[in-house]
């Protein structure tokens, strides 16, 4: 079996799921809280870019993977209106739970399914656009989720990524003493549970930055990729399309 990273450490493959799972059912209840102040609510404006990035259009299919909260689906379903189609899934049962809850509230009725971005239950050529926020550096093989991914898009479906990538290098030091010192010391204190949030920022090192992950989208099958940018590269929204 291969190694893959869990942060800065190197597991089998087959133990990144648990692992990630356990990082994920501990912080459920704390999800929404920890990101308005991990990103001083600058999380919003990057799913609200990423969002018009994907130009869904009323009637539309849509899948979102890694849903999490689901703030990318209820936006998603608001575009693509009655006559369109939003999936929400997500690999983590206490994530599903907690967004599925969320979009009820909102008055948002989205079917909903637990499944694996490397194995997604849904037919080829379904989708007109695929969407996955923060979930993509949480995958045990990112080269076969975007594949997947692609798969269940149709010829012109977009695949749009949003997720945390590499800040500006003048800023790389205070970054780095924001993520190995406040994140932990907030997330001890808020969801109680330091160790979640030192993987969060580890995580994030160990993630492809933007050239190298629109190099991925590129060998999964898409055309046309591009990224934009956002916060000095705190994250970044990676937008691919599906050709013929």
């Amino acid at each position: 079996m291969d190694d893959t990273d869990f942060g800065y450490q190197r597991l089998p493959e087959g133990e990144k799921r648990a692992r990630v799972d356990g990082v994920f059912d501990r912080v459920a209840p704390r999800y929404d809280l920890m990101n308005d102040l991990m990103s001083l609510g600058l999380h919003r404006l990057w799913k609200a870019f990423a969002v018009g990035v994907a130009r869904v259009r009323p009637g539309e299919r849509v899948l979102d993977v890694a849903s999490g909260s689901g703030d990318l689906a209820r936006a998603f379903a608001h575009r693509a209106g009655p006559q369109g189609e939003v999936w929400v899934t997500d690999i983590n049962h206490s994530m599903l739970e907690q967004g599925r809850a969320r979009l009820i509230d909102a008055g948002c009725l989205l079917p909903t399914v637990q499944c694996d971005a490397e194995h997604l239950p849904f037919p080829a050529a379904r989708f007109d656009c695929v969407s996955v926020g923060f979930g993509l550096r949480n995958m045990t093989r990112k080269e076969a989720a975007l594949a997947e991914m692609t798969r269940v898009l149709k010829p012109g479906g977009r695949l749009v990524v949003l997720e945390f990538s590499k800040i500006w290098k003048p800023l790389e030091k205070p970054y780095d003493l924001y993520s190995f010192r406040v994140l932990p010391w907030l997330g001890a204190r808020i969801a109680g549970d330091a160790g979640a949030y030192r993987y969060l920022a580890e995580s994030i090192r160990m993630h492809p930055g933007q050239a190298e992950l629109a190099a991925m989208m590129q060998r999964a099958g898409l055309a046309e990729v591009e990224y934009f940018n956002l916060s000095a590269g705190v994250a970044a929204v990676h937008r691919g399309i599906k050709l013929g």
